[in-house]
């Protein structure tokens, strides 16, 4: 059973999180796992608590 997470910035609207999983169930149903095997987990993550290069994404 794989279990895939993604962290992302926020502000995704729920289309577009639904095909985002939608993507990543057919990639595994490829290589021979069960659509219903494969677990997504997102999470969306406020860019003030996300940072890169020293500076919170926020900032940019």
């Amino acid at each position: 059973m794989p279990v895939v997470t993604v962290e992302m910035w926020e502000g995704r609207t729920p289309e577009q999180k639904k095909q985002l999983v939608k993507d990543l169930t057919e990639v595994f149903v490829k290589v021979g796992t069960s659509a219903d095997a494969v677990h997504i987990i997102l999470k969306d993550n406020a860019k003030s608590n996300w940072a890169q290069g020293g500076k919170l994404a926020s900032e940019k």
